[in-house]
């Protein structure tokens, strides 16, 4: 039994961060997502009675530090199908992986639903969502297409995330600047533990319902400065969370904050460009169409950016192949 799924990364405009339930992964807040064009994984997964164990193979190499999270999310999959045999795992990336781009989204999605295909299941998209979620948080964004908003339910069947608006919606770009293909230090998964330890994140979690609410009308007007000041400012209170958590988390490079200071003033200047950061170094410069080939412009003249990645809303996960037998 094999099958190959791709998934995107996606980008979250409200974030996540901290978790009410370490084991299930529900979030302490709801979100808002966009699915990336431009940041993709690729997985196969093969169930064999011939495998003497699961074999996981990430962008060309065996991982130790993810066997554990894959293989447990593998028993996920294989106590719903009832089915004892190992897999063999191949998940290719085609971005920078570790480096705060949401790898772990698509690569937990694209693991979900390639691993449930080749075990004979046949779940729905909230039950595929459901099942993610439990792989790795953001995961479950990548699974429904376009925008999406992650449910904040107390219980893992109301935590799921669904689509909001297909990704044609709106002709939004996100153009990421990769500063450093380094791996971070402290991942995304462990940094989640440590939001509690922020003297600020009562105060955090207190509006994010309300802040979500007021993105989801913005997103719903297509209101690009409203929308664009939101998550900017969301960004940058998500990252204050992390530099006051103890131990303290310090993601951004000098080019990072560079590109945050050149975003606002190239907008002064009249052009519409907004930022974004995730969990890591790399910024997500957010306009739209007309504005694309300016901002890249405007980035290929600063030095130190490795690369810029193009992405538009996409699709969410799918099959692309299968060999059941």
């Amino acid at each position: 039994m094999k099958a190959t799924a791709t998934a995107p990364s996606n980008i979250a405009f409200i974030k996540y961060w901290g978790r009410k339930d370490e084991v299930l992964r529900l979030p302490e807040n709801g979100s808002l997502s966009m699915n990336l064009s431009g940041l993709q994984t690729t997985s196969t997964v093969e169930f064999s009675p011939d495998h003497t164990e699961d074999h996981i193979e990430i962008n060309g190499t065996q991982e130790p530090n993810e066997r554990s999270r894959v293989t447990q999310h593998l028993d996920r999959v294989r106590a719903l199908a009832k089915i004892p045999d190992f897999a063999k795992v191949v998940s290719q990336n085609n971005f920078p992986t570790g480096t705060g781009l949401s790898s772990s989204a698509s690569g937990f999605a694209a693991l979900t639903v390639a691993a449930t295909k080749a075990a004979g299941l046949d779940l729905s998209e909230k039950e595929l969502s459901i099942l993610a979620r439990q792989g790795s948080g953001s995961a479950c964004r990548s699974i429904p297409g376009g925008f999406v908003e992650w449910l904040d339910g107390d219980t893992s069947g109301t935590s799921y995330a669904t689509s909001l608006h297909p990704p044609d919606y709106w002709d939004l770009v996100d153009l990421v600047a990769v500063v450093s293909k380094e791996r971070k230090d402290v991942s995304t998964s462990l940094g989640q533990t440590l939001a509690n330890s922020s003297p600020f994140f009562p105060v955090r979690r207190a509006h994010m319902q309300k802040k979500l609410e007021y993105a989801k009308t913005l997103l719903a007007e297509k209101n690009l400065p409203g929308f664009g000041e939101l998550i900017e400012a969301e960004a940058l209170e998500l990252h204050a969370i992390m530099l006051t958590s103890r131990p303290p988390l310090i993601y951004w490079t000098p080019n990072t904050l560079a590109i945050m200071k050149l975003t606002k003033k190239w907008r002064a200047a009249g052009l519409p460009v907004y930022f974004t950061v995730n969990t890591g170094q790399d910024i997500h410069l957010i306009c739209q169409q007309d504005s694309m080939e300016l901002v890249k412009a405007k980035l290929a003249d600063i030095d130190g950016i490795k690369e810029v990645i193009v992405n538009i809303p996409t699709v969410g996960t799918k099959v692309i192949s299968d060999h059941l037998f």
